[in-house]
């Protein structure tokens, strides 16, 4: 088992990047297409401090790539698989979660699976 520390290690690092809820909130926010800067800190409705912070994290693990046009800075996902693992953990997560609470409802909406009706 030794020699499987480094890719233990590796992938412990790159699941740690989900584990801070405004980075799943950036995900999120462009998932579906890139974003300024300005428009992922007005979906998260994060502070542009904290925002470029995790950007910069997550931009340094290769889950999302950014351009420069001009003065702006454009991200994008990079990691086609880090989407699709959050879009698996959250939907395992909303189907768990009681019909009638509101949270499901939403978690629903935002990541629709295939073939079920959003609540």
């Amino acid at each position: 088992m030794d020699e499987l520390d480094p890719v233990f290690d590796a992938v412990a690092a790159y699941f740690s990047v989900l584990s801070e809820p405004t980075r799943l909130k950036i995900m999120h926010a462009v998932c579906d297409h890139e974003q300024s800067v300005s428009q992922i800190v007005a979906a998260t409705g994060g502070t542009q401090t904290n925002i470029s912070r995790h950007l910069g994290l997550m931009h340094r693990y290769g889950v999302l790539a950014r351009r420069r046009d001009g003065n702006q800075i454009y991200y994008r996902v990079a990691d086609e698989t880090m989407v699709e693992l959050c879009r698996s953990v959250c939907n395992r997560i909303a189907t768990t979660i009681d019909d009638n609470r509101p949270l499901k409802k939403q978690l629903l909406k935002l990541l629709p699976v295939p073939g079920r009706r959003a609540a």
